[in-house]
């Protein structure tokens, strides 16, 4: 017994020697500048002079959220990861967007969008639809809406991927049962594939709220800091860059990811609390 636990010790000890570079590496790449970001929150520091500043306690918080362009940037993400549900399958041609570099796809919407040479407004145009070209990125009034689309078809083939390689782990055997108990398409489907494809579309469902409550390049190749389509991400970096208040970016980047790990956390607790029930 007692060399099966000095095996047991050695073998715990081995495995973190062999994690110690990764965390490290995760330590310089990810805790220290998080931990210098929350630092800096409460501040008033400013980005020109960083090491001037003075301790403001959580004024810097109290001033993001009271900000209404923060929880509007808040509601764009939200309302970007709700258009996606109940979007349709293309197995194929999906793939082509998600192979894409973000900025890839913003650019080249933003071309065809062009309200004088663009591919989609001489379409409509030919078609009689429309008498001139749409300014469908300069509009404020379509702006979001151009946003979403593009994001929707730039985002599906993920979504479809994680939900796919769940339902690809579903028993056949179930199905047959069902369809010689006589039991319907429709029943299948709510009774078989939906319960236990859930987890799978579950997991699908926080990576992609994860993804769009962090969202910046899109909306900010297409509109730069536009509040019509200003995500969370595009706020810290106005607050940081624009003007250069080092203390506020970091309150901003602070609620962005106090924000996120809570809604990852509910995510999170639904799921097992979905498993456990079933």
């Amino acid at each position: 017994m007692n060399a099966a636990r000095r095996m047991e010790r050695q073998q715990h000890r081995t495995a973190w020697l062999f994690l110690l570079p990764l965390l490290l590496t995760l330590a310089a790449v990810a805790i220290w500048p998080l931990g210098r970001s929350i630092f800096f929150s409460f501040t008033d520091a400013y980005l020109d002079a960083p090491s001037d500043y003075g301790f403001v306690g959580f004024d810097n918080f109290v001033e993001v959220a009271d900000d209404p362009v923060f929880w509007g940037a808040v509601a764009i993400a939200l309302l970007l990861h709700r258009a996606f549900l109940g979007r349709g399958i293309v197995r194929a041609a999906i793939l082509i967007p998600w192979a894409m570099p973000m900025v890839v796809s913003a650019r080249i919407w933003e071309w065809m969008l062009n309200d004088q040479f663009g591919l989609i407004n001489k379409l409509l145009v030919a078609l009689g639809l429309v008498e001139k070209g749409i300014a469908w990125t300069a509009d404020p009034s379509l702006i979001l809406g151009t946003v979403i689309f593009i994001d929707v078809w730039v985002t599906t083939p993920f979504m479809v991927l994680l939900i796919l390689a769940g339902l690809q782990l579903i028993p056949e055997e179930i199905y047959e049962a069902a369809e010689v108990s006589g039991v319907p398409h429709w029943k299948r489907f709510w009774s078989i594939t939906l319960p236990l494809a859930m987890p799978a579309i579950g997991v699908a469902i926080l990576f992609r709220t994860l993804d769009a409550l962090r969202m910046f390049d899109l909306s900010y190749v297409l509109a730069a800091n536009n509040e019509n389509t200003m995500t969370m991400s595009i706020y810290a970096r106005d607050q940081l860059i624009s003007f250069q208040d080092l203390g506020l970016g970091a309150a901003a980047s602070t609620w962005v990811f106090m924000i996120i790990g809570m809604i990852a956390i509910v995510i999170v607790g639904l799921l097992r609390l979905d498993r456990a029930a079933g």
